[in-house]
């Protein structure tokens, strides 16, 4: 059984002149919530297009399940949940989440089972469209793990919720987990850091940690995340390549 589900390496990304990813370098461990922060502009979307398959990079690698990220046989294996909408408003939950598993090859009890999973049973034959907030970002994952991924990219996935429905979201992610799955969650907000397994951690394309949440406190010298982050941005220390 594969120990590490993502491994990247001497990672180099370009956008026009600007250097988005410098070098970078991380293992993200099989059946763990690893979240992936930093504030806006730092990397964390390139990152995660890298690792789905769907950025452009200009040296290094980038390692799924073992296999070169982005190829055929990853398309089953991973559900990414990217922070525009990819659900159809004028479908409904159910028509959407079909729609989804047919394109895996599925047929409609892996959407109902999608749909379950996510607690939205009851609004299956509800327009999308017509959905509350909440309701809508949990249509969303349904459609990310209608082929129940072995590896889930969330990005930003509870940006705008309300503190109940992000709470339920994470226990989702957690539920996840725990049968196996590794999700890579990524957040600019500090205190969902501390739902999570290992922490990535990014400022300006460089890793400035990559350790437990509770390592990363301690090396900063503080119970706090968001004072452990900006003492570490102060400190400019970058981890070891």
């Amino acid at each position: 059984m594969e120990t590490t589900a993502i491994e990247v390496k001497d990672l180099v990304v370009n956008r026009g002149k600007r250097e988005v990813l410098r070098r970078l370098n991380c293992s993200i461990p099989a059946g763990s919530v690893t979240g992936l922060l930093g504030p806006s502009g730092s990397g964390k979307t390139t990152l995660m297009r890298a690792i789905v398959g769907v950025q452009i990079v200009k040296s290094g690698s980038v390692q799924v399940l073992g296999k070169p990220a982005g190829s055929k046989p990853l398309r089953r294996e991973i559900g990414y949940l990217t922070q525009a909408p990819s659900v159809y408003p004028d479908l409904t939950v159910r028509e959407n989440a079909r729609y989804f598993a047919s394109l895996y090859g599925l047929g409609g009890d892996a959407a109902d089972e999608a749909i379950t999973i996510c607690g939205l049973e009851d609004h299956a034959g509800q327009l999308v469209g017509d959905l509350s907030g909440g309701q809508h970002a949990r249509a969303n994952l349904v459609c990310a793990i209608v082929s129940r991924p072995k590896v889930l990219v969330l990005d930003e996935p509870t940006v705008g919720q309300d503190p109940v429905l992000r709470d339920e979201l994470w226990a989702y992610f957690r539920g996840f987990a725990e049968q196996g799955a590794t999700l890579l969650v990524s957040s600019h907000v500090m205190d969902e850091a501390n739902r999570c397994d290992r922490l990535l951690l990014i400022r300006d394309g460089n890793l400035i940690a990559d350790d437990t949440p509770t390592a990363v406190k301690h090396r900063a010298g503080t119970d706090d995340l968001d004072q452990a982050f900006l003492n570490l941005i102060r400190e400019g220390e970058a981890v070891p390549s």
